[in-house]
Order: structure tokens, then C-alpha cells, then sequence
């Protein structure tokens, strides 16, 4: 029994620890490695993963590296603090819950106490987790963002979303509150995200640990500045792709692709582009040859060069998929290179729908 004592003792002891880094602090609480990371004075990376599963994770989105930022950090009972010229970071080393504070004290978010989850789960065949958080927001705050939805919504408050790209829903697993921070979810398995009265929640189906990016910017375009910063400067598109762009479920013809930008010149209605959508390829035995097979198509040079002449502009739709007579189909089916079901319209030769 004395034995058994001074482990849990030890243990105790051990769990209320933390080491300093030239980051911020690690430590180990409730059978996690924890580690907080600033990469600015304003921007935290917070790291959970099961003890002792060492890894590197390399990230697919982030390329900044972090800045060198000068914190103050003190610990007071179980609760160990950061604190930088912008923001302060409070980590419960007994509960692991994070909490993330103004310099004057307001609390604009917290995790949930003991709200990471680790479930095993078989990878096709690599052992990994489905990893959540539970994050504890405010019942006045908005958020927006993760990406471009068909939902009618705006505010993500009380709403489930399931994050798998689609035909008409792209996924970035970002959001931003009306309290003036962002947060960024850096996992790229299905996500599931979810906001409830009692909780915030990020559930992702694979993951060997949790990463996400605490960013305080003031307010809604400063925390997209923060996240600019983190993940790269996008440049701005041309200013032609600002204007006016005429699409509709396909043009059947090369002649009818130009003669509808003919027709906008005419009636001096302003055009910018124009898009050219499916079967220019030909048949569904020819789906997505990125290739004008299509008779009547039979100059696609001049058809851009037209275009192009009455200064406007043309985007051309691919598909993710290829029918058995294309050239690229030809080349990776004998290479095991495409997916083992059917991803084009067996139709052949008639039309849509297959």
C-alpha cells in the first residue's frame, strides 16, 4: 500500500509539472502529451497526442515558421500561464483544459476540461485515432467560415457539419468569432464540426494527434490577416475574374459558346467570361479526355482566339473521373492507377442520365 501510495504520489506530482520550450511549455496531463506552441504574439498552436506516441506532424497548409515571441510564463496552483504582448494562454495541468484571455482579463475562449478524446482506429491497416476537442463558447458570439456551404446559413451556431468536399461544398476547417479570434483545425480527414449549448466540438475521423491554431486578430479581418500569415499570402485573382461570368449547364456546340459572348457584345451587356461545362469530350465512353472530341467542336484553337478577340475569357471544366476510351484511362488502368469502382456514366454513347 505505501508503494501504491508514493507512485499515485509521484504520478501527481509528474502530471502538475510543466517544461518550458522555446515555443512555450510542454507537459503531460491525463495520459496526453500536451504541448503549446506561439508561432507570434497573437498566434498559438496547441498539440495533444497519447503519451509517448512520438511523431513529427508536417503540415500541409501551415508555412510560417515560428517568430521568436517573449513570453512571461508562472504558474499558480495547477494552472500554468503564458502570457505574450497580445495575448495570454492559461493551461489546467490537473484537467489539460486551455484557456484563451485578453490582456485585460476577458475570456474569449476555452476548451472544454478533459474535452480531447483519442479513439484507436484502423487506417487501412496503419493504426491511427479519430481524434475531437471540445472547445466552451460564449452564448452571444457568433462564428462564421469553414469553408463554402449550401446551407442558406451564415452563422455556424447550432449546426452540425459533416466536412467532406463535394460538387457544390469546399471545406476549410477555419472559422472566425464575432469576439475578434480564429481558429484553425489543421486536420484533412472527414471532420465532423459541431456547435451544441454545451459545447464547440471538432471531430476528425483520422488524426495521430490534435493540432489547432488559436489566433487572436481584434476582430473578423484581423483573424483572417492571422491566418493569411500562418498558411501563406494569397494573391489577389486578375481583376477580369471579378466581373460578370455567364455559365449554364453546358454549351452543346463551339458555335453557341461564341455566339453568346457575341450576343453580350452586341446588346453592350458587360461579360467577362464564360464557361465551357461538360461533353465538349464527346461521349460518356469519352468522359473528361480534356480533349475537344466532340464534333461540334471542331476548332477549339479559334474558338479561345474568338473569345479572347472580343477581350473576354473562357474557363474550361474537367472532371475527377476518366471513361475507358480516354488516353489517360488507357495509360493508368494497366499501372493499378485509378479507383476500383465506377466513377464515370456507363451510358456510352446515349445521353445524360446514364
Amino acid at each position: 500500500n505505501l508503494v501504491l501510495f508514493l507512485l499515485v504520489l509521484s504520478f501527481g506530482a509528474y502530471a502538475q509539472s510543466y517544461q518550458k520550450t522555446s515555443l512555450g511549455i510542454k507537459a503531460r496531463i491525463n495520459a496526453m502529451d500536451v504541448e503549446i506552441q506561439f508561432f507570434s504574439p497573437s498566434t498559438v498552436r496547441v498539440l495533444k497526442s497519447p503519451i509517448g506516441k512520438n511523431f513529427t506532424k508536417e503540415s500541409l497548409s501551415v508555412v510560417k515558421k515560428p517568430e521568436t515571441t517573449k513570453l512571461a510564463i508562472h504558474q499558480q496552483g495547477d494552472v500554468v500561464s503564458l502570457k505574450s504582448n497580445r495575448l495570454k494562454v492559461d493551461v489546467d495541468l490537473k484537467s489539460g483544459k486551455v484557456s484563451y484571455i485578453t490582456l485585460t482579463g476577458a475570456l474569449l475562449m476555452s476548451e472544454k476540461a478533459s474535452g480531447a478524446t483519442f479513439a484507436d482506429f484502423n487506417d487501412a491497416g496503419s493504426k491511427t485515432y479519430t481524434v475531437s476537442q471540445l472547445f466552451k463558447l460564449d452564448a452571444d458570439e457568433n462564428i462564421y467560415g469553414l469553408g463554402q456551404q449550401q446551407r442558406g446559413k451564415l452563422s455556424l451556431r447550432n449546426e452540425k457539419i459533416n466536412m467532406v468536399q463535394g460538387n457544390t461544398d469546399d471545406y476549410v476547417p477555419f472559422l472566425v468569432s464575432t469576439k475578434g479570434y480564429g481558429l484553425f483545425w489543421d486536420n484533412y480527414s472527414p471532420t465532423t464540426f459541431e456547435d451544441k449549448p454545451e459545447s464547440a466540438s471538432f471531430k476528425s475521423e483520422v488524426g495521430d494527434c490534435i493540432d489547432y491554431y488559436f489566433m487572436l486578430g481584434g476582430n473578423i479581418d484581423g483573424s483572417i490577416a492571422c491566418m493569411r500569415d500562418l498558411t501563406g499570402q494569397a494573391p489577389m485573382f486578375p481583376l477580369w475574374t471579378f466581373g460578370f461570368w455567364q455559365s449554364k449547364e453546358r454549351y452543346k456546340s463551339q458555335s453557341e459558346l461564341v455566339g453568346v459572348v457575341q450576343k453580350h457584345r452586341e446588346l453592350g451587356v458587360p461579360l467577362d467570361g464564360i464557361i465551357q461545362d461538360w461533353q465538349y469530350w464527346g461521349s460518356n465512353y469519352l468522359w473528361n479526355a480534356m480533349d475537344f472530341l466532340n464534333p461540334e467542336f471542331p476548332n477549339p484553337k479559334k474558338m479561345v482566339e474568338d473569345i479572347h478577340n472580343m477581350n473576354a475569357h473562357v474557363i474550361i471544366s474537367i472532371w475527377n473521373s476518366f471513361g475507358p476510351q480516354t488516353k489517360q484511362y488507357r495509360e493508368m488502368k494497366p499501372q493499378g492507377m485509378l479507383l476500383k469502382f465506377g466513377t464515370w456514366p456507363q451510358s456510352g454513347l446515349e445521353t445524360w442520365p446514364p
